[in-house]
C-alpha cells in the first residue's frame, strides 16, 4: 500500500480527502472519499474512525479534543546552528511560525546547551517551550562536560529528549536503557517533562523485532517511574533507519507501532495511563509527510530533526492540515 493511502471494501483514497472536521461530543459528520463513498463518523467518546480492514483515522485533527491528547510538536535542532545569531534569528522565526497555529497544541525546540538561555529568552510568554537534548545522571561534581538537570531547569527548560538515537547507537554516545533509566527519573524528580526516545535499527526492523525492541526499551527506561509521573513523560517512536535518512515509516507502519506502545503502557500502567500518554513520531517528519502521520489516532505529534531549521518547513510542520 502506497504512503498516504488508507484501504477498505470501498477504494484506496488520499487520507488528506478522508480527515473530518472538529467533530463535537455527539455530533455526527459524514466523510467524503473522491468516489463520492461516505463514511459516518460519531463522536461521542470514540477516539478515531474506522476503516473496515483499514486502520483507524484520528478524528481531531482541529487539537485532539476527542483524545484528550494535545498535538506535540518538538523540533530537535542537534548540533546546529553553528552561532548564537542564528540560533536566535530561528528561534524567533519558530516564534512566529506559531503564532500562525489554530489549534491547543504543545509546540518545544530543543537545543543545543549554548543557546538554551537565550533562546528561552526569545520564546518567553509564546506558545513555544525550550528543551535541552540531554542531562547527566549526576547532579554535581568532578564530570568534565557533563551538565545537570538543575543547569537546564535553572536557565528556564521544560523538556529533556532522553535516549535519542544518536546517543543510543554509538553517533555520540552508546547508552544504555539503564542510564537513560536514571536520566528519566532524574529529570521528572527535578520537576520536569521527558521524552523519551525508543526505537529500532534497519536489521532490527528487516527481523520483524521492532515491537519486542520497543517494549524492552519502554519497560527499560521507565522502571521506577510512577502512574502520576507519566504525565510528565512523552514517548517518542524514532525508527533509526528513518532518521535522516530521507526514509519514513508509512503512515501503516508508524500507527501499527505507535498503537504496540499504547497497548505496552496500558499492560504497565493501565488504560487510563496510556491512553492520557502522548506518542510522538521521529523519523524524517517532513512538510510533505506530516499530514497523514499526523492523521494517525495514536499519532501525537513529531520529534522534528533537520526539517525544523528550516522555519517554512517547521511552519508547516506546526501548522498541518
Amino acid at each position: 500500500m502506497g504512503s498516504g493511502y488508507i484501504g477498505s471494501s470501498m477504494a484506496f483514497a488520499p487520507l488528506a480527502a478522508l480527515r473530518p472536521s472538529f467533530l463535537r461530543g455527539g455530533d455526527q459528520a459524514v466523510l467524503t472519499t473522491p468516489r463520492g463513498s461516505g463514511i459516518t463518523a460519531a463522536r461521542g467518546g470514540a477516539s478515531a474512525l474506522s476503516m473496515g480492514s483499514g486502520y483507524m483515522l484520528r478524528p481531531d485533527a482541529s487539537g485532539g479534543a476527542s483524545t484528550g491528547r494535545k498535538y506535540f510538536i518538538a523540533g530537535n535542532w542537534k548540533m546546529n546552528p553553528d552561532t548564537l545569531e542564528e540560533a536566535k534569528a530561528l528561534a524567533q522565526e519558530v516564534v512566529k511560525c506559531s503564532e500562525k497555529s489554530q489549534r491547543d497544541m504543545d509546540i518545544c525546540v530543543c537545543c543545543p546547551y549554548p543557546f538554551l538561555a537565550t533562546v528561552v529568552d526569545i520564546t518567553r510568554g509564546t506558545k513555544v517551550s525550550v528543551g535541552a537534548q540531554d542531562v547527566f545522571t549526576e547532579d554535581k561534581g568532578a564530570f568534565t562536560g557533563g551538565v545537570s538537570v538543575a543547569q537546564v531547569k535553572s536557565v528556564g527548560a521544560k523538556y529533556v529528549v532522553i535516549g535519542h538515537s544518536e546517543r543510543r547507537h554509538g553517533n555520540i554516545a552508546a547508552e544504555s536503557d539503564a542510564i537513560f533509566n536514571l536520566k528519566t527519573k532524574k529529570v521528572l524528580g527535578a520537576g520536569l517533562e521527558a521524552i523519551l526516545c525508543v526505537g529500532e535499527t534497519k536489521d532490527e526492523y528487516e527481523a520483524k523485532l521492532n515491537k519486542a525492541v520497543c517494549a524492552l526499551q519502554l519497560s527499560k527506561g521507565l522502571a521506577g517511574v510512577s502512574a502520576a509521573e507519566m504525565k510528565r513523560v512523552t514517548i517518542a517512536y524514532e525508527p533509526v533507519w528513518a532518521i535522516g535518512t530521507g526514509l519514513t515509516a508509512t503512515p501503516e507502519i508508524a500507527q501499527e507501532v505507535h498503537a504496540f506502545i499504547r497497548e505496552h503502557l496500558t499492560g504497565m500502567y493501565g488504560a487510563q495511563v496510556a491512553q492520557s500518554v502522548r506518542i510522538q513520531y521521529g523519523g524524517s517528519v517532513a512538510p510533505n509527510n506530516v499530514d497523514t502521520l499526523m492523521a494517525c489516532p495514536d499519532i501525537d505529534g513529531a520529534l522534528v530533526g533537520g526539517a525544523s531549521l528550516q522555519a517554512e518547513s517547521f511552519d508547516k510542520i506546526i501548522n498541518f492540515n
